[in-house]
């Protein structure tokens, strides 16, 4: 049978990939097509991703070209990154959009760390959310005579082990981002 903790192993899992998802999108001074993939693009009468409208490929590490798959779509991916938040500046050569990205400077290093943090620490508020409805179900289990006292203990442990083990997956992840947002 399955361990309590076992059965929100699903839910620790999507913690740790949606922060991945979220911090994928933090430009570092590379270059990547992570940063734009998602971009809401108004087409077909409808919202869509740029990565649904388009091939995204990298030049080097400055340039990301954008061939969307329908030419007709050009116009409507040029507006879509005129309007987000991103500050890139789309430049559109025949049949292709090409965005570059200037070094970061530092100040602007500084406030993407300061982001990275923010997610770090919305993906920890996820996990101790989780971490406390567990708990909660440990209890219960308890008071309902399900579980004695000292597997409640033990699920405790198990719990504790398994909330550390995330929250340090969620720092490494951090962290490596904070290096390659740093790095010149």
């Amino acid at each position: 049978m399955p361990s309590l903790i076992d059965s929100y192993q699903d839910d620790f899992q999507k913690i740790i990939e949606s922060f991945k998802r979220e911090i994928a999108s933090l430009r570092t001074s590379r270059a990547s097509s992570a940063l734009v993939e998602n971009i809401l693009v108004e087409a077909y009468g409808t919202k869509m991703l740029l990565k649904q409208l388009a091939n995204i490929s990298v030049l080097d590490g400055k340039t990301i070209i954008i061939e969307p798959w329908d030419k007709n779509n050009l116009k409507h991916i040029e507006k879509a990154f005129q309007v987000s938040d991103l500050g890139l500046t789309p430049i559109v050569e025949n049949d292709i959009i090409r965005i570059s990205f200037p070094p970061l400077n530092e100040e602007r290093r500084k406030e993407l760390i300061k982001i990275l943090h923010q997610k770090a620490e919305s993906a920890r508020i996820e996990l101790r959310r989780i971490r406390d409805k567990i708990r909660e179900e440990i209890f219960k289990k308890e008071k309902a005579k399900e579980i004695s006292e000292d597997e409640k203990y033990r699920l405790f442990k198990e719990l504790d082990e398994k909330t550390r083990k995330v929250d340090q997956q969620i720092k490494e992840l951090a962290d490596k981002k904070e290096q390659e947002i740093s790095q010149i």
